[in-house]
Order: structure tokens, then C-alpha cells, then sequence
């Protein structure tokens, strides 16, 4: 049962993220019947399984917002701008319910009785009478005290019984989601007095018959003073799973049900009575009584509704639940795998032999599988972002409604697939900074109006693939950075001295340090300085960088530059200053050999170098790193042209290239400390640890100032 109920909850947060996508859809006027019904199907989903759990407060709130909803699939309720926001408030608290009943603590019991009775009030009087408990079941159905809602007439007058013909044909699709028939009519059985007959003209001789099949309907005749939709509602669970018709037996359509075939009847009485008692006992010690024989008509007749049965499922993409432990362990094999794979070519190579020996061969052979085993596998990591851009447009309205801000949250990319470790640290950095964009960087709607913009301010979180990497915006139409104020809450804190020289951009990136705020006052979304250096400082950790820009007046935008996976990457392994170092293939756009004559010096030890009537910066890799003091001589080595963030361009100047590798990251930060210009380490196939660059750090270090040494200072063996 603890397994059955942690699959329910899972399945919740797969619906309620499709609530959300349809009402947000349905917010900027989609009005497609597909959209609605599938947001009715989303809330109507939960509602079943909590029902399954008697987990009766879920119940009666899904089935409050599940009632405005019918009303809105039906044409009786309009879906304004008012009708959305208030589903979206619905969504949220539908949300914390399902937390609350999952994970245990309280919930906004105030907030949720407002909510139930504004969704009431949509559909007027008719929807106001809800029970508030529901009568036990007897008897227990595999364990599960299903506990069904009884709705009262909104009349206080009791209306007079009628007659009524149901018939009922469950599908295949019913008992594969453990629905039980048995359980479907003796509900119905409590709405008045029944009679029931069973029709079993299309059951095969059991040597035919399909144990996952559905062959059995049933004709019952209802005499109730409910109504059809009260009698509709024991069905709702398993109306898409089902054939079912729901008629008047005074309007002239209660027709006589097909013939019963006694004798296979009271078969299956005998068949099913040991079954009901104790399904496995039945099965080992009692045999049923051979079939009586039947037409064959019939039996063809079976065999195209156990194919279509079959078919119905055949387009279904089929997926499994996997811990996500066992993931990680099969990704960690296969670092290994790629590890010693690159001993075995390191030592094929030391003894001599061929490319065209055998050895060799198969060595390529077993070099191109693993590089497939490791696609494959990266591939069952890799999630799109929707996952968490879906959590944004409730901060979105939460935020807004406490600084009186109206905001429109775009997104866009949400498809862009990245490795779910990344994905996992991505919520808070991104909810600081939708935070912060709405706090900070959106005008109250009057100030926007006086500036000529639209009342309602526009923040746009977008996803992308860029160089190998995945690149995450969140961009506002705002005021933008105001710089004298930034500069100067800066300096009254001692951040920076008063007289300190900065640019436009150092000056924004000032908000990156601990304990920076231009908040006047502390509240619940900022003041205390505890935000965009968190964010830094998450997105280093994960092997990325953040930039800023912002113009004044129309908005600021930050850009997130991460990696895809944490796990391999393809690497040109190069030689600086007798070490071995690992430059990202993702960063490169061509190799070169400089000639002295294309080198220009620019004094204080820069140089940039002509290609094809383009001069680029060239950066001596063992001069940044600290492994020489002086660059070698002009048109000494091999450059690397790398494209990093924005588009620029540099030449990175390395003693000579050994050959292009795939290897396994391995964290530098994790195991010895943060090295500024080195992402990450790897091991190769020699057994020796080589240093991965981080080519942006690096290019950014020798625009910054002279060469810096940190590999030195931090005392790093490089042997």
C-alpha cells in the first residue's frame, strides 16, 4: 500500500503541472475544448485517487473545483480573466493539499473554505449543497476504506422516484487501473432498489478466453429519486474506461437485454464464488466444469474484441519508474567504463601496435560502444526544464499580490533538455531571481504608466542550447539597474571605497556580493542581502556563470550559462608547460598555427593575432595559469580559437595538441578546493589527474587585468 500511495502522489505532480499548463493556456485566451478538457481531466484524476485513500478533504475540494470546471467544458461558464485567476488561486490550494495529505502539516483551511465558496458561487445555487463527510463502505475492497462523497438535492423538497435502465460495459483499460465492477454496482446499489442482469453473450469457452479481456456487460434497472447525473457520478471514476448509457425506463428505450446463456451463468457462479473467498485457493484446488459448447459465430466474435483490446494499448509509449539511485550508479559505470577504455588504448598505443592489428581494431570497436552506452545513458538523465519553469508562475502571482505589482510571466524554450542533476539546483537560484525581478526591477503600475509602458510589467524566463551548454534568461521590462543607487548602497555598507573608479558593469555587478541590498526596509521577499550572492554562488558550484545587462528604463536581463551534463564531456587533451590540460571541444571553433608575422603586440605584454582580417586577443594558457612568467616566442605553439559567452572570440596559445578524448568530469571543488580558470578534473588513461579549463574564466581574467597566478597561490601539485 506505501508503494501504491507513493505512485499516486507521483502521478499528482504529474497532473497538477497539467493544470497549470492549461490554465495558464487558458489564461492568455486559449478556448480549445481539448485545453479545458484536459484540465478537467487533470483535477478529476486527483480527485479519484484521493477518493481511493479516504482522503476526504482532497476529495471535496477537487470535486468543488472539478463541478466550475464541468460548467466551463459545458458552455455554462465563461472563462474571463476573473473565472482563470480565481482557477489558478484553486490550483495552488489544490497544490497544498495534496502536499499536506502527502507529506503531512497544516493547511490554509480559511483560504480554502473563501476558495470553495467563490467556485460554488460560479455555478449558483445548484453546486451549493455538498456534503461535507461520506458514509463508509461495508466492506473493504483490497485493503483500500473507499469512502464515496454523497451529494444531497439542492431542494428540500424529495423528488419522486423514477425508473431508470443503466447499462454498463467495463473495457479492458478498467480492471488494467484496478477498477472493480462489483464495487461500481453495489454504489449503485445504494441510490435505490436494483435489478440486475447480467449479460455474458460475448464470454469465449475459457480455452479462449483472455485473462486481461473484457467480455461481461450488465442491464440494471434503478428505481431512485436521484438523478441522472447523481447516477452518472457513481461512474465518473471509470467513464472514459467504459461503455455506459443512462436512460429513462418510462421513455420507451428500456429495451429487453440480450439473451443470457443460463448454463454459462451458473458456470460462472461456481467459477467466481472460490474467487471471491480466496483467489489463490481457488485457482490451486478448484478446477471449473468444462464450458458448454457454443457456435462458433460466437467465438470469432470474441477473438476481434481481444484485438482490438490488444491494439487499443499498441500506440501507448510505454514508460517505467526508475529510482533514481540506480541511475546515478549506472552513470558512474560507465565513467569507469570510459576511464579504462582510455588505459587500454593508452596501453595499446605504448606496446607499438597497428591501428590495423586486431588488438586495435576492436579496441576502436569497443571505443565507439562505450561512447554509445554513454549517449544512451546521459540520454535517461536528460529532462526538459519544464519541471521547473512550471513551478514559476505561482511565485509569479504570489509576489505580485504582495507588492501590488501586476506581472505577466513569459516563458519560452521549455522543451530544452539538460541533465537532471543540473535541473535539481536550478529552483532556488531561479526563484531568487523572479523574485527579485518583480521586487526590484518592475515599476508599481502607476510609475509604469507615467513612463508610457503598459500597467501590467513583463518577466520573461527563457531556455536555450548555446556552445554545448544551456543557457537560462530572466529578463524584465522594468526600470533597470539604477547604478547611483547600487554604488552608493555599496559604499554605506563598505563594500567599496567612496572613491573607488567602476564601470556601468562593474557597478551591476555589485549586486553579487554578500550582503549587498538597496531594500529600504526588510519584508518577507527582500532586505536582508541574502540572494544574488546565493545565486552566484549555486550556479559556480554547478560549473556555470551569470552576467548582467541592464539598460536603463527598459529592463535588466540575467543570463545563466550552464553545463548539460556533470558527468563527460568531449575534451582536446593539450600540453602547457609540461602539463596536460583538457580544453571543452564545445569551446572550440578551429586550431591554428600562428605565424610571427599575423602576432601583434599591444604593450604590457598583450598580444592579439590576424585571422583572415580579424584581430583576436591570444592568451598564453601557462601564462594565465601560472605555470611561466613569459610568453614564448611569437608564432611559438599551436592556438586554439574558442567561441565563449556572447559570441567573442579569443586564441588560446597551448605548446601542442595530444588528441581529442572523451573524458570523465570529476569535481575539483568537491575534492580539493575551487580553482579560479580550471571547471573541473578528470583522469587519464596513464592513471594521471589533467585539469579541464574553464575557457570563459579564462578569457575574462586577461581582459580584467594582468595574469593571475591561483594555481601558484593555492599551492596546487601539478605533477
Amino acid at each position: 500500500m506505501s508503494a501504491i500511495r507513493d505512485t499516486f502522489f507521483q502521478e499528482c505532480e504529474e497532473q497538477l503541472a497539467a493544470l497549470e499548463t492549461g490554465l495558464l493556456a487558458m489564461q492568455t485566451g486559449d478556448r480549445d475544448p481539448e485545453t479545458v478538457n484536459a484540465v478537467f481531466r487533470a483535477v478529476h484524476s486527483v480527485k479519484g485517487g484521493a477518493g481511493a485513500f479516504g482522503l476526504d478533504v482532497l476529495v471535496r475540494f477537487s470535486h468543488v473545483f472539478e463541478t466550475a470546471l464541468d460548467d466551463v467544458r459545458a458552455g455554462r461558464l465563461v472563462p474571463d480573466a476573473t473565472v482563470v485567476a480565481l482557477m489558478l488561486r484553486s490550483a495552488d490550494a489544490l497544490s497544498d493539499l495534496v502536499r499536506a495529505a502527502r507529506d503531512g502539516g497544516a493547511v490554509d483551511e480559511v483560504r480554502d473554505r473563501a476558495l470553495v465558496a467563490e467556485l460554488e458561487a460560479l455555478g449558483g445555487a445548484r453546486h451549493a449543497n455538498i456534503a461535507s463527510a461520506a458514509t463508509p463502505v461495508d466492506d473493504e475492497m483490497d485493503g483500500l476504506d473507499f469512502q464515496p462523497l454523497r451529494f444531497e438535492p439542492a431542494s428540500s423538497q424529495v423528488p419522486a422516484e423514477r425508473s431508470w435502465v443503466v447499462r454498463f460495459r467495463p473495457r479492458p483499460e478498467l480492471y488494467a487501473k484496478a477498477n472493480e465492477a462489483a464495487v461500481l454496482l453495489r454504489e449503485l446499489g445504494r441510490l435505490g432498489t436494483t435489478e440486475v442482469e447480467l449479460d455474458a453473450g460475448d464470454l469465449p469457452p475459457l480455452t479462449d478466453l483472455d485473462p486481461e479481456g473484457a467480455y461481461i456487460a450488465w442491464t440494471i434497472r434503478l428505481t431512485t429519486a436521484q438523478s441522472e447525473t447523481t447516477i452518472r457520478e457513481v461512474f465518473e471514476f471509470v467513464e472514459d474506461d467504459c461503455e455506459l448509457t443512462v436512460t429513462l425506463a418510462d421513455a420507451g428505450d428500456a429495451t429487453a437485454p440480450s439473451a443470457v446463456d443460463l448454463d454459462l451463468a451458473a458456470l460462472l457462479r461456481q467459477v467466481q464464488a472460490p474467487i471471491v473467498a480466496s483467489p489463490v485457493a481457488a485457482v490451486a484446488s478448484e478446477a471449473p466444469p468444462a464450458p458448454a459448447p457454443r457456435a462458433e459465430p460466437d467465438t470469432e466474435k470474441a477473438k476481434p474484441a481481444a484485438s482490438a483490446a490488444s491494439d487499443h494499448g499498441a500506440g501507448a509509449k510505454a514508460t517505467i519508474r526508475v529510482d533514481l539511485e540506480r541511475v546515478d550508479r549506472l552513470i558512474d559505470l560507465v565513467g569507469e567504463l570510459v576511464i579504462n577504455q582510455a588505459v587500454l588504448a593508452q596501453s595499446v598505443g605504448e606496446a607499438g601496435m597497428t591501428r590495423s592489428s586486431s588488438v586495435a581494431l576492436g579496441l576502436s570497436e569497443l571505443e565507439q560502444l562505450t561512447r554509445e552506452i554513454q549517449d544512451s545513458v546521459m540520454a535517461i538523465r536528460a529532462q526538459p526544464v519544464k519541471s521547473v519553469f512550471q513551478r514559476m508562475p505561482r511565485l509569479v502571482r504570489e509576489v505580485a499580490a504582495m507588492t501590488g505589482k501586476q506581472v505577466r510571466l513569459v516563458t519560452e524554450g521549455e522543451a530544452t533538455e539538460v541533465d537532471k542533476t543540473v535541473i535539481e539546483h536550478l529552483a532556488d537560484p531561479l526563484t531568487h531571481m523572479i523574485r527579485n525581478a518583480i521586487d526590484h526591477g518592475l515599476e508599481k503600475p502607476e510609475a509604469r504608466a507615467a513612463a508610457g509602458k503598459p500597467a501590467e510589467g513583463t518577466v520573461r524566463l527563457a531556455a536555450f542550447h548555446r556552445s554545448g551548454r544551456i543557457v537560462i534568461e530572466v529578463s524584465d521590462d522594468g526600470a533597470g539597474i539604477n547604478r547611483a543607487r547600487v554604488r552608493a548602497s555599496a559604499v554605506a555598507k563598505g563594500l567599496i571605497a567612496a572613491d573607488a573608479t567602476l564601470t556601468d558593469d562593474e557597478v551591476d555587478n555589485l549586486i553579487f556580493l554578500p550582503g549587498f541590498s538597496t531594500a529600504e526596509a526588510i519584508s518577507d521577499i527582500s532586505g536582508r542581502g541574502v540572494g544574488m550572492d546565493v545565486v552566484k554562488r549555486s550556479i559556480q558550484a554547478l560549473g556555470g556563470r551569470i552576467a548582467i545587462a541592464s539598460r536603463p528604463g527598459q529592463g535588466s536581463t540575467f543570463t545563466m550559462s550552464l553545463p548539460l551534463t556533470l558527468a563527460v564531456l568531449d575534451g582536446m587533451v593539450v600540453s602547457v608547460a609540461g602539463q596536460t590540460l583538457v580544453v571543452p571541444l564545445t569551446a572550440m571553433v578551429e586550431t591554428l598555427q600562428p605565424k610571427a608575422s599575423e602576432v601583434h603586440s599591444l604593450g604590457h605584454g598583450a598580444q592579439v593575432i590576424s585571422i583572415r582580417g580579424t584581430y583576436i586577443p591570444l592568451i598564453d594558457v601557462g601564462v594565465c595559469l601560472g605555470y611561466r612568467d613569459a610568453a614564448g616566442e611569437a608564432g611559438a605553439g599551436v592556438a586554439l580559437l574558442i567561441e565563449g559567452e556572447g559570441g567573442a572570440r579569443a586564441a588560446l596559445v597551448v605548446d601542442n595538441i595530444q588528441g581529442q578524448r572523451q573524458v570523465v568530469i570529476k569535481s575539483l571543488e568537491a575534492n580539493y578546493q575551487s580553482v579560479r580558470g580550471i571547471a573541473a578534473a578528470t583522469i587519464l588513461g596513464d592513471g594521471r589527474v589533467a585539469l579541464i579549463l574553464d575557457v570563459d574564466t579564462i578569457v575574462a581574467a586577461h581582459r580584467s587585468g594582468p595574469p593571475r597566478t591561483e594555481l601558484q597561490t593555492a599551492g596546487f601539485a601539478y605533477a
